[in-house]
């Protein structure tokens, strides 16, 4: 195993569930019959690698149960089609919800697992017309997949992307229409939105495909809003601080480590200390 600085066993993530959810969740479970604050989005927010995510981090600096509902590699459908987690996002004092990439979600041209988003389901008659050439049997994993059709044709991409961006626009109005409580919409990333998801060189980056126009558009849905880009010195940190296996290194180097962690926890405690 590797351990940059923990050395001592796995990182334990305590699974939990909550209520009738069919997800698991990081723990340790936090009692939702006192006042709390609800954390939904994907890798970030569960803290994969990480000893202590920024929930937790949160947690410790403002003194107040945070609830860690993250899901790793979700999409929005893991927590809209989930009627605990939208309930707990409305009960909690305020629902912190990062933005999550938009290919982690059922769309016109593909459909997802429904609760490991990442996980490519089935493709629908219309992409197999505008990708003939496509064998989608070889594909298990949504990124794979999408990366394939990229180098296969630019062009025709671009409508798969369009499709992509549309439904989640979509989905995070509707998500963000539903927690009636306060809500602060996260942006968590080492680059702050770009113009468009154009990327010669690839697909993109995460949260893949998603731009400042789509950013503006859900905005006004949200109570706050807190972008949050990782400092250089965060990133020159690699995977220092980070608990993983060594067979998890690569995966590990695509995540952020715990300083930009804690620069997310910061930037929201100065937030939710306005809305409390």
């Amino acid at each position: 195993m590797t351990y940059d600085v923990l050395g001592a066993a796995p990182l334990d993530y305590l699974p939990c569930r909550y209520g009738a959810s069919k997800l698991l969740f990081r723990g340790p479970r936090r009692d939702l019959s006192k006042p709390y604050l609800a954390f939904v989005g994907a890798t970030e927010t569960y803290g994969k690698f990480i000893d202590r995510p920024f929930p937790a981090l949160v947690e410790s600096a403002i003194g107040q149960n945070c609830a860690n509902f993250g899901q790793i590699n979700a999409g929005i459908d893991a927590f809209s089609t989930d009627p605990f987690v939208m309930n707990a996002a409305t009960d909690a004092q305020i629902a912190v919800v990062q933005v999550m990439g938009a290919q982690n979600m059922t769309n016109r041209f593909y459909a997802v697992h429904p609760r490991r988003n990442d996980r490519f389901i089935s493709t629908s008659p219309l992409l197999q017309t505008i990708y003939r050439e496509v064998d989608f049997a070889d594909f298990h994993f949504n990124k794979h997949m999408l990366k394939r059709l990229m180098e296969v044709s630019p062009e025709r991409f671009r409508t798969v992307r369009d499709e992509l961006q549309q439904a989640w626009m979509a989905r995070m109005r509707l998500m963000l229409k539903r927690i009636n409580g306060k809500s602060i919409l996260l942006w968590f990333s080492d680059h702050a939105p770009e113009e468009n998801g154009d990327d010669p060189e690839g697909i993109g980056r995460d949260p893949l495909f998603v731009t400042r126009a789509m950013m503006d558009e859900v905005t006004p849905l949200a109570t706050q809003v807190v972008e949050v880009v990782a400092s250089k010195a965060a990133i020159a940190q690699g995977t220092q601080n980070m608990v993983f296996d060594e067979m998890d290194r690569q995966v590990a180097s695509e995540l952020l480590g715990p300083m930009a962690h804690q620069e997310a926890a910061d930037a929201l405690v100065e937030v939710i200390q306005t809305m409390r």
